[in-house]
């Protein structure tokens, strides 16, 4: 099983600890590319037109100024440095010992900076969006999709894949055709009207990748291993799961049901 996450916009600059080392970061075959998007980010939030560049609000411009100190930042694991809504549930820091391993093993956090990291990997809080066009480098969703396949497809192949990210971050990587691939879809039934939903899909899918690791059962295999499994959920935090039909392409759709 491999759990794609996004990463969350909001982050918690570490206090303490060492800076970000490269050749200690997974797949330290996108190193290279993960040094030029460092460098084009640092360069650009020197410019008087940063956060226009970035795509964020002139009230996030201490976050922008942050980016300048990046390769001296106190750093920590991504675990730690992630704690928007989909992190706040899936609470990957709490997990026992276990649920950890499997999170290191099955866990993939997807990042316009980074390309891919798992929760374990140390980094510093930084402001950089999958959806921006990086002078210097260009739009950063086509420059990761020509590098991720290589350290992500091998582990992919014949695996179930449950995809929880964005649209950004999905443009990022697209697994490879034999993936059991599933996408997490998350809707809120009012009255019987259903609607599509953002925050409360960030949480559903956060509580649903929080299960997957925590409970004792072995990791599902497959869809309907995976729809199984959300279904415990059912009358706690979900109240219904739909597995949708195989598509002739693309991912299957997992439908959690929010009240």
């Amino acid at each position: 099983m491999l759990v794609l996450l996004p990463p969350s916009e909001g982050k918690t600059a570490p206090r303490r600890g060492t800076p970000v080392d490269l050749d200690a970061l997974s797949s330290p075959a996108l190193n290279p590319v993960r040094a030029k998007v460092l460098d084009a980010l640092v360069e650009v939030s020197a410019r008087h037109d940063a956060t226009d560049l970035l795509h964020v609000s002139p009230g996030l411009s201490d976050e922008v100024a942050r980016n300048l100190t990046l390769r001296a930042a106190p750093a920590a694991p991504a675990r730690a440095v992630y704690t928007g809504v989909l992190y706040g549930a899936a609470g990957l820091g709490s997990l026992t010992p276990a649920g950890r391993r499997r999170a290191q093993e099955s866990v993939r956090i997807f990042s316009a900076l980074w390309g891919v990291l798992t929760p374990e990997d140390v980094v510093p809080a930084y402001r950089l969006s999958g959806g921006v066009d990086l002078p210097g480098v260009g739009p950063l969703a086509a420059l990761w999709r020509t590098e991720l396949g290589a350290v992500l497809d091998e582990a992919a192949s014949g695996t179930l894949v449950v995809d929880a990210r964005s649209a950004d971050y999905a443009a990022m990587w697209r697994p490879p055709a034999d993936a059991d691939w599933v996408t997490v879809r998350v809707e809120r039934d009012v009255d019987g009207r259903r609607s599509v939903v953002s925050h409360h899909a960030k949480h559903a899918r956060g509580v649903l990748t929080r299960h997957l690791l925590a409970r004792r059962a072995r990791p599902p295999r497959d869809a309907r291993g995976l729809a199984a499994a959300a279904a415990e959920l059912v009358g706690v935090e979900l109240i219904g799961v739909e597995l949708g039909a195989v598509p002739a392409r693309g991912p299957r759709p997992l439908t959690l049901v929010v009240a």
